[in-house]
């Protein structure tokens, strides 16, 4: 597997979590990956070959929020590029209700606005530039935050109302999508970085590096070390 994530310009920052391309080229037949939970939604256009995570999946779809990681099954010839958003900017560019689909795909049209953002050749970047996001206050605060209650403070909003907000919008409570957003900055931390696992769970605000090998197992499947050695991005 063949996975690259392209630079993005700061005018993204805090709506799109990375703009990724994928190929499975050399594994000879089908391969079988898993895509870890990251709290983000994908937007997703396969180029060529075929992939399948429960049902085949058609050329463009979107993932939702996971929980646990999706079994996915490539043919040889499949080639991706995709756009991983933050549920705010998903919800800003008309996407549908995150916990409409959570923990699977939907197929998006290509009439659909969202088809437009990622065409079948070409960067997608220039077009989620003249999309023209605008920052959003609270996926500010939740980015900026790694508690409940820094998340309150920064927003302003009282807890009951962020939980009906994140019950709402994501289908998840704020600590729940919190832990999402934590492990993921795990993944990328113990690919990215040669700090010794203790010290990268330090970094991400886990309690101690018995506590990130938890979360890791549970989300997954896989102790740090194993993620470190294997992973490509947010594939196993």
């Amino acid at each position: 597997m063949r996975y690259a994530e392209l630079p993005l310009p700061p005018q993204l920052a805090g709506l799109v979590a990375a703009v990724w391309t994928m190929s499975v080229e050399g594994e000879g037949g089908w391969a079988e990956h898993e895509a870890v939970p990251d709290g983000c939604i994908e937007l997703i256009r396969r180029h060529s070959g075929r992939s399948v995570w429960r049902d085949e999946q058609p050329p463009l779809f979107a993932a939702g929020l996971a929980l646990s990681p999706a079994k996915l099954a490539f043919s040889p010839d499949a080639s991706f590029t995709g756009i991983k958003l933050w549920p705010w900017a998903w919800h800003a560019l008309g996407g549908a209700p995150c916990p409409g689909f959570a923990d699977r795909w939907t197929a998006i049209p290509e009439s659909s606005p969202l088809a437009a953002l990622l065409p079948d050749a070409g960067d997608p970047i220039p077009r989620l530039l003249a999309a023209n996001l605008q920052p959003n206050p609270l996926g500010t605060a939740i980015l900026a935050s790694t508690s409940v209650g820094e998340i309150g403070a920064r927003s302003g909003l009282p807890h009951r109302q962020l939980q009906r907000v994140f019950a709402r919008d994501l289908g998840l409570t704020p600590r729940a999508y919190l832990r999402l957003r934590r492990f993921r900055g795990a993944m990328i931390e113990v690919q990215a970085s040669a700090a010794t696992l203790a010290d990268a769970a330090a970094g991400q605000g886990y309690a101690d590096q018995a506590h990130m090998a938890r979360e890791f197992r549970s989300l997954a499947g896989v102790a740090p070390r194993e993620a470190r050695a294997r992973a490509k991005g947010p594939f196993l």
